[in-house]
């Protein structure tokens, strides 16, 4: 193979390496400069960076490096790093995608409501998001639950997100694309914010955030009945609510609540998930309905949907949380992780009713 043959195909299997923040690839956003293979295999390769910070940099030399080394001739890769000039990182923002208010980034979203906090609501959102992102979905997930935001330690994750040409970049973690209020606030800083603040953050995490063509968008709703979920129904009329509960009558009561309020401004309520259905002991796997049963499926009758998962609570479900990795990828032959894995594939996507709606109509002359 002469080494101009050695050279194309290591460019090709580099440009191939899909730049994480962005999820396109390095031939899409031209970030590949130069390479060059010497006589012995060794090759030397530089691209560029979107910034100066980025963040990602550490990932995105073991993606290059392997790339490749994949390559049959090549035996040492030698990866220098530069950063684009502000033209380029113009014309890279360029094709950057924006939201219209109004209009959804995705073909499903998903907000994931409960009535009262305290039923692990975060950790079923987080753990469906990366369930669905493992079968080869685009997935993103908002943490809209700006006053007990979890998002940032359920994925490990504690930086602020990249900004290109005025709109951020989601933050990816686990093949999920994230945006939450704690990457913008020092750890354990209070968020005192009402009704008209909670609707401009939110609205910037739809419309200011430069989410890809996504197959599914979930948010992470505040517990209760309160602004954001009205907030929802402005910027995502398309969106459906999964309603998490515990099999306990408490629980089931509140989180009725909730599915009402959905159904009254014509809302679909997708499913009712009841999560910590028994606990599953650690040395003998016998499992204890400690909260009690049938929370779920009374819910699920109420509001007339499914009954779409039934999530036990295991030692490891908390652990992965505790260690920034969601439970369906450290540990997925877990009860927990299964039980997820189960409850995303029967989410089925559902649309807004048009009854009761404002529709916008000129009416035509003749």
């Amino acid at each position: 193979m002469s080494r101009a043959e050695l050279d194309d195909r290591v460019r090709s299997a580099i440009e191939a390496v899909v730049e994480p923040e962005l999820g396109r690839s390095l031939a899409d956003l031209g970030l590949v400069r130069e390479v060059r293979t010497g006589p012995l295999g060794g090759v030397r390769v530089e691209v560029a960076l979107t910034s100066r910070g980025y963040p990602m940099a550490a990932e995105l030399r073991t993606a290059v490096t392997a790339a490749a080394e994949s390559v049959t001739g090549v035996r040492k890769v030698s990866l220098d790093f530069t950063v684009l000039s502000e033209a380029e990182r113009e014309r890279v923002a360029g094709s950057v995608r924006s939201v219209p208010e109004g209009v959804s980034p995705a073909r499903a979203v998903y907000a994931v409501a409960s009535g009262k906090g305290g039923v692990g609501k975060s950790s079923v959102a987080a753990n469906l998001a990366v369930a669905w992102a493992t079968e080869g979905k685009r997935v993103g997930l908002i943490d809209a639950d700006v006053w007990g935001y979890s998002v940032p330690q359920l994925f490990g994750i504690h930086r602020a997100p990249t900004a290109m040409n005025q709109r951020m970049l989601p933050v990816p973690a686990h093949g999920v694309g994230l945006m939450s209020l704690g990457f913008f606030v020092a750890e354990n800083e209070p968020v005192v914010w009402r009704g008209p603040m909670l609707h401009k953050a939110l609205s910037q995490f739809v419309t200011d955030v430069a989410w890809d063509d996504l197959d599914v968008l979930v948010l992470d709703l505040p517990p209760g009945t309160g602004d954001v979920t009205l907030s929802v129904l402005e910027l995502l009329p398309d969106a459906a609510l999964l309603a998490v509960t515990t099999p306990q009558p408490a629980a089931r009561s509140v989180a009725s609540r909730v599915g009402a309020m959905a159904r009254s401004v014509s809302m679909p309520v997708a499913g009712v998930i009841e999560n910590m259905t028994e606990l599953v002991c650690a040395d003998c796997s016998a499992r204890t309905p400690v909260f009690g049963s049938g929370g779920g499926t009374q819910l699920a009758a109420e509001l007339g949907c499914p009954l779409v998962g039934q999530i036990p609570l295991d030692i490891q479900l908390r652990e992965a949380g505790d260690a920034g990795v969601p439970v369906v990828l450290s540990h997925p032959d877990s009860p927990s992780a299964r039980a997820l894995r189960q409850t995303a594939a029967a989410v089925r996507p559902v649309r807004r009713s048009l009854l009761g709606r404002s529709l916008s109509l000129t009416p035509v002359t003749r």
